[in-house]
């Protein structure tokens, strides 16, 4: 099979945010205690946070995290995770049926941020609670003034703010699952005084508003269409959340779930320039896609899990290799959309349907999907290129034409280097890729991460699915192997 990209390093679709390679904390099953934060552990730090997961966030290289939930936050109150450990309740946890500690709150977790080299992207509970909590909380975190909630942070020992400056307004408020789920009338009108007092606080913070939980929702596109008209002069983004799976064991279809992503993020877009239209107004709602992943081994389990207990193993996905194909797609689909997507959250970072798992007391290790995210992070940055390419097409079973090549390309002026990102959605042949338009620029890298058996996953002591060094021809097009993703760098 043969396929073409050809690159107008001059046609460029936008500046990539870097929060776009974001990630997700929640305080679910083992993503906090006996993930990031593990006292008893022999690599613990004197805070009681893993320094061998610190160190794999690391080498992702994460702008950004979002925290506590999640379908969490919705009956978080957030004052029980600050101030003296040994007077913090434990509490019933509704949202995943777990008793939550308190150990590690807003004042741990800023500092932990802080060690990982990311910012925190704070959610406020807008289901049990509302207007008057944000403002007490953000005064906490940000707050310099001589008032009650700023000069709580400094009892607790911390002078300086935690200066957090990207705000959600609540979690997938629209869905039933959620506590105190509300109408889009309710939300609209709640977001909109939260976010006014939000911002009256601390006039320099940036807000995301809720879209709907997933695109296949009932009320998707009359909520955002309602949730905007109220909030749209206060909101600086829109949520996006989505996470496909394949159940049905159809690897062609589900690697084609990336166009569906795509679309998923052209229709909002679009509704959220209809309401600027409406409105008359000269500022653009961008948008956050602030949960996205392959999940659906695991959904539903804490319903069938033991209740109440701490930390419990849940949303432990195991991934393989075509779900890391799939991951890659969207990684590429997130760059095409860079003039709109300005936040991304894979969900999550550690243990719960995660890059990264640990043994309790023991080993952590990567999983597949940590490849394309961490390069696409690490080589992702720069500018999104337009692209022209050529392959081949399949159908999906929605009768959509799906080209085996799914790519993406950044330029990165400063470093005078271009990155394709490339995947060959073929599960039978190879691909010949020519590249044309770079002329200067020479190919000085090519990893690929493939094995033969799409369904081989990693574990703790064996890595089946790594990135390999491709030998280097400049006579020849580069080679795509039969369902794997590739990055190709090219330096002047």
């Amino acid at each position: 099979m043969k396929a073409k990209i050809s690159i107008d390093k001059n046609s460029i679709i936008s500046k990539i945010d870097n929060r776009i390679y974001g990630s997700f904390i929640e305080h679910l099953g083992r993503a906090v205690y006996n993930g990031i934060y593990e006292p008893t552990h022999p690599l613990a730090d004197e805070s009681g946070w893993r320094r061998d997961v610190l160190e794999l966030v690391k080498e992702l290289k994460c702008p950004l995290v979002r925290y506590p939930g999640g379908n969490f936050v919705s009956g978080y109150n957030w004052e029980d995770g600050i101030g003296d450990k040994s007077k913090r309740p434990k509490k019933l946890e509704l949202a995943w049926l777990s008793i939550e500690t308190n150990q590690v709150g807003i004042d741990e977790f800023q500092d932990w941020a802080r060690l990982a080299g990311t910012e925190l992207m704070m959610a406020v509970n807008l289901g049990t609670r509302g207007p008057n909590e944000a403002r007490e909380l953000i005064e906490y975190c940000n707050g310099e003034t001589d008032t009650h909630f700023a000069n709580l942070r400094r009892k607790n020992g911390f002078e300086k703010p935690f200066n957090i400056k990207l705000w959600c307004l609540g979690n997938e408020m629209d869905g039933d699952w959620q506590i105190c789920h509300k109408t889009a009338e309710e939300y609209g009108r709640i977001a909109t005084e939260t976010a006014k007092v939000l911002k009256w606080v601390d006039p320099t913070i940036e807000l995301v508003a809720c879209g709907s939980s997933d695109p296949n929702m009932p009320t998707y596109g009359e909520w955002e269409r309602t949730v905007l008209d109220h909030t749209y002069d206060y909101v600086d983004y829109l949520s996006l959340h989505c996470y496909y799976g394949n159940k049905a064991n159809d690897t062609k279809n589900f690697l084609a779930r990336a166009e569906d992503m795509d679309r998923f993020i052209k229709r909002t877009a679009a509704i959220c320039d209809e309401i600027k239209a409406k409105k008359g107004s000269d500022k653009t709602v961008n948008l956050s896609f602030d949960e996205w992943n392959v999940w659906y081994r695991t959904k539903d389990e804490e319903k069938t899990a033991e209740r109440w207990q701490i930390a419990p193993h849940l949303l432990e996905e195991k991934y393989n290799l075509e779900d890391a194909l799939l991951v890659g797609c969207m990684l590429s689909t997130l760059q095409n959309n860079s003039d709109r997507v300005k936040i991304g959250c894979l969900a999550q970072l550690v243990n719960v349907i995660a890059p990264i798992m640990t043994e309790n007391g023991g080993k952590a290790w990567k999983q597949t999907i940590f490849y394309p995210y961490m390069y696409s992070s690490l080589y992702g940055r720069g500018s999104a290129l337009n692209l022209k390419c050529h392959s081949e097409s399949y159908k999906s079973n929605e009768g959509w034409d799906i080209p085996y090549l799914c790519s993406s390309a950044v330029i990165n002026e400063d470093e005078d280097r271009i990155t394709v990102f490339a995947t060959n959605r073929s599960l039978d042949s190879d691909m010949e890729l020519s590249l044309c338009g770079i002329d200067g620029y020479t190919l000085k890298e090519h990893i690929e991460l493939y094995c033969d058996d799409i369904k081989a996953e990693n574990s703790v002591d064996c890595e089946a699915i790594s990135p390999k060094k491709r030998e280097i021809i400049h006579t020849s097009p580069a080679i795509l192997k039969k369902h794997s993703w590739n990055m190709l760098v090219f330096e002047k």
